[in-house]
């Protein structure tokens, strides 16, 4: 079986207060994007050695760490506890989705194998219980079982789907060579609590964005690293309707109303231009 783990970005992200259990209320409007890893799942070979009920190998992209430790093996232990009749699998996640670029490329890889179990051995599970299961693995990974435009409050796991869409509209992601980490992004942002939510202002035109929709995080990502802010700059400077930094960095995305190849203007690691 071969699942397809899609990307997002976050349209508008505001951080509007500080939680007691330390993490922080969100506000955020997730929007799906094609940028796809892909995971395949098979049977175990019966001679695998038996201390491993998911063998997890990635490729085409270095992720440090025990890949025991990785989300998709997590997925697998979490629903292995609950339904004994899922098998021991090899698990084969070829990584096409930046890392480290606010696209939530893991979350997503964790949902889908959510899915992928859920469908392999008919465990019967609905679209709510696979979410209940997505909240305890992360705060984005909800998003990706449902994967369609959605307005995102608390830790980003309360969702209410809206009706948005940019069919027509050309993204272009640039992610440089500059690992931002979420602890430390999260650690210098101020909350505040917003005057005019996100989901309002990307139900206006779109040209009304760039004044409105705001990211809380880039005044402090951008302040470490000016490269990042310069690529917002620069990609308003190629035409962009609308840029911005996704999630907690380090991509940065432009949305714009033609084709653009910008490959040639940015020393990156990634730099892509798709269709939404």
């Amino acid at each position: 079986m071969i699942k397809y783990p899609i990307a997002k970005i976050n349209l508008g992200l505001n951080v509007v207060a500080k939680r007691p259990d330390g993490y922080h209320d969100l506000e955020t409007v997730f929007y799906p994007v094609g940028i796809q890893d892909a995971l395949e799942l098979q049977p175990m070979d019966e001679g695998f050695p038996s201390s491993v009920f998911c063998d997890l190998k990635i490729t085409n992209m270095k992720i440090d760490g025990d890949e025991q430790q990785n989300l998709v093996v997590k997925a697998y232990n979490r629903l292995k506890n609950i339904y004994p009749q899922i098998g021991r699998v090899h698990a084969h996640l070829f990584k096409n989705i930046p890392l480290q670029a606010g696209m939530g490329g893991g979350s997503s890889d964790a949902s889908y194998m959510l899915m992928a179990l859920n469908e392999m051995y008919r465990l019967g599970m609905s679209e709510k219980e696979m979410i209940d299961h997505a909240a305890k693995l992360g705060a984005d990974c909800p998003f990706f079982i449902v994967g369609r435009p959605s307005y995102a409050e608390g830790i980003g796991e309360r969702l209410v789907p809206i009706n948005l869409s940019l069919k027509g509209y050309w993204l272009c992601v640039v992610r440089p060579d500059i690992p931002v980490s979420t602890r430390e992004a999260f650690s210098l942002v101020k909350p505040n609590p917003t005057v005019k939510k996100c989901r309002e202002i990307v139900m206006q035109p779109i040209d009304t964005w760039r004044d409105e929709l705001t990211n809380d995080f880039e005044r402090s990502v951008f302040a470490l690293h000016p490269e990042i802010g310069a690529i917002k700059d620069k990609l308003y400077g190629q035409g962009a309707i609308y840029a911005s930094m996704s999630g907690s960095g380090s991509s940065v995305f432009g949305i714009f109303d033609h084709y653009v190849n910008l490959e040639q203007h940015f020393k990156a690691m990634y730099c892509n231009t798709l269709e939404l």
